[in-house]
């Protein structure tokens, strides 16, 4: 899938990975798609629940074995 931005998030527990992507995020235009990898295990449920709160959309998740899983995110319009 093509994207604006990346965003690497590896490494960063709860609450930094989403702190990260709405801090990124805010530098994109509507419509513009963020790629953030992150292999913190509550990421799973605390990036669609940002999005949702956001009014942003999450277009996908992938994780891969080991552990890191990679999220599209589309800025809200």
């Amino acid at each position: 899938m093509e994207y604006d931005a990346d965003l690497d998030a590896t490494g960063l527990l709860c609450p930094l990975p989403v702190l990260k992507a709405r801090k990124r995020l805010q530098t994109l235009s509507p419509g513009q798609i963020l790629r953030m990898r992150a292999d913190d295990p509550a990421a799973v449920v605390d990036v669609p629940h940002f999005c949702a709160e956001a009014g942003h959309t999450m277009l996908s998740r992938t994780e891969t074995d080991a552990g890191v899983a990679t999220y599209y995110i589309r800025k809200a319009t």
